[in-house]
């Protein structure tokens, strides 16, 4: 019971579904760090959607094995699903490379500001 004689669940709000969350580019470069993944994802850049069997067809991975990699690059942004009959096809999703690259360019820029500083600070 609180103070005011109200219980805890008397006053707490409704629940409500959380709101997506942008994976930023910890869980693109997560999803990139695995050979399996990196290579599923070069499969799809030609831009044509694929199935599970299609993607698992010429490795020596199990479609379940696949189904989680791909399911992890869905979370991070890099793929998505489009149901077609009783098949998934995953298809590439750019914007979240373009974003890691973007966020490369910046931390890129402030090393070379910060290795600029340190060299004027070295010659003087």
């Amino acid at each position: 019971m609180k103070a005011d004689g109200r219980s805890r669940r008397e006053t707490s709000r409704p629940m409500s579904k959380p709101e997506p969350v942008d994976p930023g580019p910890v869980e693109v470069f997560a999803a990139l760090g695995d050979p399996t993944r990196l290579s599923l994802l070069t499969k799809l850049s030609d831009g044509q959607t694929r199935s599970i069997a299609a993607l698992s067809a010429d490795t020596k991975l199990t479609r379940q094995a696949v189904t989680k990699h791909l399911h992890v690059l869905e979370h991070a942004g890099l793929v998505k699903s489009i149901r077609v009959g009783r098949e998934s096809q995953f298809g590439y999703r750019p914007g979240p490379i373009v974003e890691a690259r973007s966020y490369l360019d910046r931390v890129s820029a402030q090393w070379d500001e910060a290795l600029a500083r340190l060299k004027a600070l070295v010659e003087r």
